[in-house]
């Protein structure tokens, strides 16, 4: 696994059945944080929903997930939100589904495939993006060879993620996986350049 895919931006799709109305919102998202605030955001936007459902799956290896029935019968909403994230094989998404009761109980065949149809609709709307899965590694320097170190960097594709530059500079970089070998030896190869894995 070198490359992960994921979404870079927001998407609404709506769904009707039977009078029920489907709201189904997608968004990028990094950790348990932004998924609580953008869910707050949803719940601000329709205090009359009869249900807020939801579903995410976090990190380049997918391995932070959860899935909410929010009141629907157990496993009729979550999951089949869930499910269409992970056949898109998508990680760092977040989909609410928002339900306006329109009179008639669909059943939970019927709920499932709601929450399926419209989570599938809104995940159609935003191409997928691929991106390199990276290991991180923090490094230590002289501003003196800041140069020598920036040309690594970006030929290698390098993300800086966190920098603080002076005398002594500090720079937080994710190296793509793919990549790894061949550019640590040539961080190891500058004068005077400390290197350390992130944790």
């Amino acid at each position: 696994m070198e490359v992960y895919f994921t979404i870079d931006k927001t998407a609404v799709a709506e769904f009707k059945d039977r009078g029920s109305k489907f709201l189904a919102y997608a968004f990028p998202v990094k950790t348990p944080e932004a998924v609580k605030a953008c869910l707050l955001e949803v719940k601000q936007e329709h205090p009359k929903a009869t249900h807020h459902c939801f579903a995410y799956r976090l990190g380049t290896e997918g391995l932070q997930y959860r899935a909410s029935d929010d009141g629907e019968p157990s496993g009729s909403a979550g999951k089949p939100i869930l499910g269409q994230i992970d056949s898109k094989q998508l990680t760092d998404v977040l989909v609410v589904v928002v339900r306006y009761y329109g009179g008639t109980l669909l059943g939970v065949p019927g709920l499932i495939n709601a929450y399926k149809v419209s989570t599938a609709m809104v995940l159609q709307l935003i191409p997928a993006v691929q991106k390199n899965i990276e290991v991180k590694y923090r490094l230590t320097f002289d501003y003196t060879i800041m140069n020598e170190v920036m040309t690594v960097v970006k030929q290698n594709n390098c993300t800086v993620l966190a920098q603080e530059l002076q005398l002594f500079c500090n720079m937080d970089i994710g190296i793509p996986k793919s990549g790894e070998e061949l550019c640590m030896l040539r961080l190891k190869d500058i004068y005077g350049l400390e290197v350390k894995p992130l944790k």
